[in-house]
């Protein structure tokens, strides 16, 4: 739906990111979703930095701090039903905040500024070649995020090329913990296409930089850079994803980090955030491409 509205209202609105799960109405009683009025929002600001003059990493930047303060919220683009679209931006996880972020980006970039663009954009991002055709086409495992996006030129792996080195752990997670997932534990047939993602996934050489080397090659990591912290987790690849920044002369991490929290800047330097946490192990890069 594309809505015209009182642009008046959106700079009060951007100091609420979060609103209930409801339609509101303008003063002419026509429903109009928060979502739209976000990513309205978002544009307005894109205009007024000129942000489209600006390289993709300083975009992505630019839009994902314009998330910081905006809740913490899991499994919100999940539903019982045939998988579909779901768009929220008004409570993020680790993963939909760098994707919204990227999104936006990519958007403002190309000079597409609808909701209905933002959508056209973000099914493209987010499934596998493009395409929804059911739960399994969405990219759930973030080193298969990296590589589709890597193929349909959104994002580059540069982990190699950082000094990266093989990451030999066998991927299962998901079809091995299938009560964990609402489309998994009642249709096997989910699960039996899930096996065949990570059969794909366990054939590829995926690289890393350990922990203990992120320190080491930081100075080659990007303002933009996104980034999959790989774990410990047996069968998973990464268990937290975010968005690195550099902050007088330092590497943070602009994430969504935990239930109960919002989308913040690390107060500590990349290294030492992956040293606090044991179960991490390094990090995998993929670094956004000009549309």
């Amino acid at each position: 739906m594309n809505l015209r509205i009182n642009l008046q209202l959106i700079p009060v609105l951007a100091l609420f990111p979060f609103f209930p799960q409801q339609q509101y109405k303008t003063s002419f009683d026509i429903a109009v979703d928060p979502n739209e009025l976000i990513c309205k929002n978002k544009f307005n600001l894109a205009d007024s930095l000129k942000l489209r003059d600006k390289p993709i990493n300083e975009v992505v930047v630019a839009v994902a701090k314009s998330f910081v303060g905006t809740d913490y919220a899991a499994n919100t683009i999940d539903a019982p039903d045939k998988e579909q679209l779901i768009v929220n931006l008004q409570a993020l996880d680790c993963v939909t905040f760098y994707e919204n972020s990227l999104v936006l980006a990519r958007c403002i970039k190309k000079n597409k500024s609808t909701f209905e663009d933002f959508k056209k954009e973000l099914q493209f991002v987010r499934y596998r070649g493009g395409v929804i055709d059911g739960y399994p086409s969405r990219l759930h495992y973030t080193s298969d995020y990296f590589f589709d996006n890597g193929k349909k030129s959104v994002l580059k792996d540069v982990t190699k090329e950082l000094g990266g080195v093989p990451f030999k752990k066998k991927i299962n997670f998901m079809s091995t913990h299938p009560n964990s997932y609402l489309q998994l534990k009642n249709s096997t047939e989910n699960v039996k296409e899930i096996q065949k993602i990570e059969d794909k996934i366990n054939a590829r050489i995926v690289y890393y930089i350990p922990k203990v080397n992120v320190k080491r090659i930081v100075s080659q990591i990007k303002d933009g850079d996104i980034i999959g912290i790989t774990t410990t987790i047996n069968g998973l690849d990464c268990a937290h994803t975010g968005i690195v920044v550099w902050q007088n002369g330092k590497l943070h991490m602009l994430h969504a980090p935990i239930p109960g929290s919002k989308v913040q800047i690390t107060e500590m330097t990349l290294w030492d955030y992956l040293a606090k946490i044991k179960k991490d192990t390094g990090i995998i890069v993929a670094r956004p491409v000009e549309p």
